[in-house]
């Protein structure tokens, strides 16, 4: 039987194996969440926590949920429908981003994405291969995000990623490499005087470059310190 998460305002999310979410995620779905309801898309899903974040915070538009592993994708389906009508904007799809609306009408339709991608490129590896798959980028790299969202993405829409601080040069370049300039980063802390263990970035779709740094979020026990949380 899957576990039961709860959200802030009631919605419920399914995890399992291989599935779960962190407080990573929870951060992601807050740094961009959608206006109600223009269109949005949720790049490897998982079980869906990104989509069911910002449906928990007020999203109503019509929103992709993309995830390549067919077990995690039944979770977030169960997921949608345990929510009952009011989450049947949220369209859960198994499919491979790589290769994803190539061609077709969903090209440059929605305007919101974001990605709580695969973290490493190296080491330790799990022996659960889907553990490892979710964690090591071998099916997903930062560019295959990326030029999946720049195909899905309206000009001047927006991607939000969450990645560890080492990789944010390698993350930057992907995304100028797709046409997505960066324009805001922010730094999560677990104390003001600790070293960075996340950063959260959002760039744009054809924009000019013109970078703004948000002050650092300190988190402390799962719990965010930061502009406009106490």
């Amino acid at each position: 039987m899957p576990n039961i998460e709860i959200l802030d305002h009631g919605t419920r999310v399914f995890t399992g194996p291989g599935a779960t979410f962190g407080t990573d995620a929870l951060l992601l779905a807050r740094f961009l969440q959608p206006k109600p309801g223009i269109p949005a898309v949720d790049l490897c899903s998982g079980c869906g926590i990104v989509s069911l974040a910002w449906h928990d915070a007020g999203h109503r538009g019509r929103c992709l949920a993309l995830e390549i592993d067919p077990a995690a994708h039944s979770l977030c389906a169960a997921g949608v429908a345990e929510n009952g009508p009011d989450a049947t904007h949220i369209l859960p799809v198994q499919a491979d981003l790589r290769s994803y609306a190539l061609t077709g009408p969903e090209k440059n339709s929605y305007a919101v994405a974001a990605c709580n991608p695969p973290y490493f490129t190296g080491g330790f590896r799990s022996s659960d291969p889907r553990r490892a798959a979710a964690r090591h980028d071998d099916l997903c790299t930062t560019a295959d995000v990326a030029a999946c969202a720049a195909r899905l993405l309206q000009s001047g829409g927006k991607l939000a990623l969450c990645q560890r601080p080492e990789q944010m040069a390698a993350v930057f370049a992907a995304l100028c490499a797709a046409g997505l300039e960066p324009k805001r980063v922010q730094l999560v802390r677990a104390a003001p005087d600790k070293a960075p263990w996340l950063f959260l970035v959002e760039a744009q779709k054809d924009r000019r470059p013109g970078l703004r740094w948000e002050p650092d979020l300190i988190v402390r026990a799962g719990v965010a310190y930061g502009p406009g949380r106490e």
